[in-house]
Formats: C-alpha cells, sequence, structure tokens
C-alpha cells in the first residue's frame, strides 16, 4: 500500500517506521518537507496516488482559536485534495472523552475535526485514544504553582505510546470502518498518582497536592471523563503504567 502520513512527531514517526517495515511505501511529512495543512500546500501533491492518508498533525498553539482553525482548515484541506486524488481511507488519532469535555476548547477542535471526518468524502477511520503515559511529565508541569504539582484525583487510563503506534498500525492497513474506535491503557489511575510515580522514577522533588478542582488542561474531570466509553467495546492495550515506568528507571 502507499500511505502518507502527515504529521512526523512522536506517534507519526513510529507509525510510519512500523509500517515501512511491513514492506509499505511510506511517506511522514511535516512542514520541513514543504506541507502546510492550514494553507494547503503540499497536500494534493503529497496525496497523489495514495491508498491511506493518515492525519496525526497537532496545533502549534492551544488558543482556543487557534487550535479550532487548525483541525478545521487542515481537515478541510486534506479531505478536499484526497477527493480529487480518489484515497480510499481517511485516518486519524483523537481523544477518548473528547465530546464530554466541551468546557476545554482544545476538545472542541478535535470534535470538530471528527465531524468535518465523518461528514467527508473519504471512507475513514477515527482512532480515540487516551491519553500517553509520556505526556503525564506535562500534566504535572501544567499544573505546578510555586514548586507544588496540584493534580486532580480524577481518573485517566493512559496508554504507551508504543501501543498506540502498534493499533495505529492495524487500522491503517484494515478496511475503512467509517465509524470511531477507542483504544485505552489497562488500568484507571488518579491524575495525581500518575504524577507519584512518575516522580519516584525521576526523582522530581515537587510535592504533589490532591485537588479536586484542579482540572485539565481548562475542563473540570470525574472519573468517566476520560476513560472508555461504555459499550465502546475499546481495545486494552498490555503495557501496564509501572512496567512503562521500570523501563524508563
Amino acid at each position: 500500500m502507499k500511505i502518507v502520513i502527515f504529521g512526523s512527531g512522536l506517534i507519526g514517526s513510529q507509525v510510519a517506521a512500523k509500517l515501512a517495515d511491513a514492506g509499505h511505501e511510506v511517506k511522514a511529512l511535516g512542514r520541513a518537507d514543504g506541507i502546510d495543512i492550514t494553507t494547503g500546500a503540499g497536500i494534493a501533491e503529497a496525496v497523489d496516488g495514495a491508498d491511506v492518508v493518515v492525519d496525526l498533525t497537532n496545533s502549534p498553539s492551544w488558543s482556543d482559536e487557534d487550535v479550532l482553525a487548525f483541525f478545521r482548515d487542515g481537515t478541510s484541506h486534506i479531505l478536499a485534495a484526497e477527493e480529487k486524488a480518489g484515497v480510499g481511507h481517511h485516518v486519524i488519532l483523537s481523544i477518548v472523552g473528547a465530546d464530554r469535555l466541551p468546557d476545554s476548547g482544545y476538545m472542541r477542535a478535535k470534535i470538530a475535526q471528527e465531524d468535518l471526518v465523518k461528514a467527508g468524502p473519504t471512507p475513514y477511520t477515527i482512532v480515540r485514544s487516551t491519553q500517553f503515559f509520556e505526556f503525564v511529565a506535562g500534566i504535572a508541569d501544567a499544573g505546578t504553582t510555586d514548586g507544588t504539582v496540584h493534580a486532580t484525583q480524577a481518573h485517566l487510563q493512559p496508554i504507551a505510546a508504543r501501543d498506540v503506534v502498534s493499533h495505529v498500525a492495524e487500522v491503517v492497513t484494515g478496511a475503512p470502518r467509517n465509524g470511531t474506535v477507542e483504544i485505552a491503557g489497562p488500568e484507571p489511575l488518579g491524575i495525581d498518582e500518575l504524577v507519584r510515580r512518575l516522580f519516584v522514577v525521576t526523582g522530581d522533588k515537587r510535592s504533589v497536592i490532591s485537588d479536586p478542582e484542579a482540572g485539565y488542561f481548562g475542563a473540570k474531570l470525574d472519573n468517566s471523563a476520560l476513560t472508555p466509553t461504555p459499550g465502546a467495546d475499546a481495545w486494552i492495550a498490555p503495557t501496564t503504567y509501572d512496567a512503562w515506568l521500570a523501563e524508563k528507571a
């Protein structure tokens, strides 16, 4: 298969490598390759002859207006180019629970992206993932004030990036679902507990306060907001957080 991936970050680069190892013709493209999905520059040429297009891009700015414009404009440009090129499958990576957190501008933008894909001309699969283990450090940093981390006890069910890569690669090489699949890690854990376990391994000396008002990037959480949807038959990844931390140690 000829597969074009927009986005060459943590997930995009690994998905590209995995698919190439399996014998597919893969290109992972970003701004350095002359691609600008917000203007459409380079997209038509990139998707010409592609069987599958995978959108793993992310907004460089997280302000509400910027992130909405990024996903709205970028997705529209990609879908238009795919229609002209006759692409047979469009895949995006979204977020479990995005539809449950309307107070978050980022989550609203991801839902806008999903809606465009669903209404678009190309057969599609939306992969909704829970948060990655690799981003717990960033959550801690975002919740730090005067050397103390304020973190909610509300649960995430985080997943290792390598498990995300494995499942996305399977979706890319499979038939379009014209629907959404969910993937998650094997256990729900409070964000405060995730941060504490990380700090034990990394030796970070910041104190961690369990704070139900801490929220999550602009949204207040409960234990179900960012865990798999009941009845969604989510794919549960094999790697536990403690196993991942042990490797990190």
